[in-house]
């Protein structure tokens, strides 16, 4: 039995389906800026990720479309390409989506700035890049593990369901950790089955089309005053100068570490994650004691 994989739309946006309308304006916003051709140079698979969200978004936002999605209706792809002719701006879409221009207030910071410390660019990140989680029947979902290779090329996948139908698939190209594929109507029951893909290093480096994603653990004092680390790539270990004052969630850019395709390099974006040692000694306790107080002294002024 051969079936086509088809993304997720709520998965694509991030969402689960009980989400409300306030949820999914939110969603499509933060993943509309996120790939719109503008604010990514342009780059051509950023370009298929942002015309997915804009269908995800236009099939959820419509109570009818959405309903003949649910059901799993054929019919429910856009034939016309909206954006044949070009992209419009970032801020002129939202205003005909949405039918409003955003304010900067309204901007996540990783909009608002963006800060330029040649060779490495950095940015601040509003929330972790990990695939946010997703709730459904563990009958009806089914979790594969790909290489970077395979994630990029897409490749066959042969998969077993419980009731002995083996299903064939072709994984889409470009597609990344966290990804999940809805197969329509080829569980039992006429039901739908899920595929989540994994796409991770045994070095912890996570694949999203062309680019890559990895979190650096860092204890406080590293992150306060900048320390220089090694920290992994696909073309093996760099070392990185992370600035003093860094934060959680700041994103630190390393140019054409991801994957290549044709004369095109994706980057590799390495997350600032802070940890508190589990356990703290006496010195380290009146350390933090004092860094609290002078806080507060400064909140004082």
């Amino acid at each position: 039995m051969n079936s086509v994989a088809e993304p997720d739309y709520w998965s694509l946006l991030g969402l689960d389906p009980e989400s409300d309308d306030q949820q999914l304006k939110r969603a499509f916003r933060r993943e509309a800026r996120r790939w719109h051709p503008d604010l990514n140079g342009n780059d051509s698979v950023a370009e298929e990720r942002f015309k997915l969200v804009n269908e995800a978004y236009a099939v959820l936002s419509d109570p009818r479309r959405r309903s003949a999605w649910e059901r799993g209706e054929a019919a429910q792809r856009q034939i016309h390409d909206p954006f044949a002719s070009g992209f419009p701006s970032f801020e002129d879409y939202l205003y005909v989506v949405l039918g409003r221009v955003e304010s900067p207030r309204d901007q996540t910071p990783a909009a608002r700035a963006v800060e330029d410390h040649s060779p490495v660019q950095e940015s601040p990140a509003t929330q972790s890049t990990n695939p946010p989680p997703v709730r459904a029947d563990q009958d009806l979902e089914s979790l594969v593990e790909l290489t970077p290779e395979q994630a990029l090329e897409g490749t066959r996948v042969e998969l077993n369901l419980d009731d002995g139908t083996v299903v064939e698939l072709d994984t889409p190209p470009f597609a990344g950790d966290g990804w999940r594929l809805r197969l329509e109507g080829v569980a039992p029951g006429g039901r739908d089955h899920f595929l989540q893909l994994r796409v991770v290093t045994p070095e912890g480096l996570r694949i999203d089309g062309l680019r890559v994603h990895y979190r650096l653990e860092l204890f406080p004092p590293d992150a306060a005053l900048g320390c220089a680390v090694d920290v992994p790539t696909l073309d093996g270990p760099v070392t990185l100068q992370v600035p003093p004052g860094s934060s959680s969630g700041r994103l630190l850019r390393l140019r054409e570490r991801g994957l290549s395709w044709d004369d095109r390099r994706g980057d590799q974006l390495v997350e600032i994650v802070i940890v508190i040692p589990a356990a703290l000694g006496e010195a380290e306790q009146a350390l933090y004691r004092r860094l609290q107080e002078l806080a507060l002294e400064d909140d004082a002024l």
